[in-house]
Formats: C-alpha cells, structure tokens, sequence
C-alpha cells in the first residue's frame, strides 16, 4: 500500500486529467493547498466518496455560472433551472467515474458513491485534513476540487 501522500498527488493528478478529458474548455490549474475544516461552499457541488485502495471523498465546488459555461461547451445549450442540480451530479459523476479509468491504470482499484448534489450555502464537516485545487476555467469562471482522505 502506498503512502497518503503519494494517493493524494495520484488522485489530484487523475482529477486533474479527468477534468480535462470531461470538460471541453482551457483549464488553469492552480496551486493546490491545505484545508481544515469546516469547508465552507458558496453556491452548489457535487460530492462523491471513493472507496477501495484509497478511501475518501471528492467535491467538486462550483457556480452555477460555471455549470452553464462547462455545459454550453459540452451540449451546446444553456443549463438552467431545474437542470443545473441535475448536470452537476452528473459532470460529478463523469468526472469520477474517469478518475477510476486514471488511477486504474497506474494500479490503483477505486470505486465511487453516487453524487450527492449541495446547493446553497453549506459547511462541511467530518474531514481531518482536505486537499483544496483552484481551477480557473477559460473566461474566468472557478470550479475548486476538494479532496479529503479517510485514514485506513
């Protein structure tokens, strides 16, 4: 078993390379940081535990700007209404679900929980430590991963 470091800088890593294989717009990558908790949502996101060789959870933090910039550029349309909730657990769900094809192919065997979709402002709890990366998408909009890792 690899050490917390090493699965965190693979999972960053994976996540990074799935963002960019699901989202069809320039990323920035930011300099990613520690965080403790509560951590603190503004607007909306999509939360998925990872269970398996690594265990943990993955959050995906987003506007719902950003929903609308990254499913413009995906399916040509406006994401609006009820359909923002809907999209974000699913742009969750894509997201993860690549990340297992990633770390599975460095070795890694990863399994994923449905999303859970957060909406509002919201604090979470129940995390030692989290790992926060800013992402910028192309024309300005933030998206931020936050990635907890469950000891054992």
């Amino acid at each position: 078993m690899t050490t917390t470091s090493k699965n965190v800088q693979m999972i960053l890593n994976g996540t990074i390379s799935s963002l960019s294989t699901v989202i069809p717009v320039k990323l920035d990558v930011l300099a990613p940081s520690m965080t403790v908790q509560p951590y603190e949502q503004m607007e909306l996101s999509v939360l998925i535990g990872l269970v398996g060789d690594i265990k943990g959870r993955l959050l995906i933090d987003v506007t719902e700007e950003a929903i609308d910039v990254i499913g413009q550029s995906m399916f040509g349309m406006k994401i609006e209404g009820e359909m923002v909730e809907s999209f974000t657990g699913e742009l969750g769900n894509m997201v993860a679900g690549n990340l297992c094809t990633v770390l599975e192919n460095d070795g890694v065997k990863l399994d994923i929980s449905p999303p859970t979709v957060m909406t509002g402002k919201t604090k979470m709890y129940g995390f030692k430590q989290a790992f926060k990366l800013p992402i910028q998408l192309e024309g300005g909009n933030m998206l931020t991963v936050l990635l907890t890792i469950d000891e054992g």
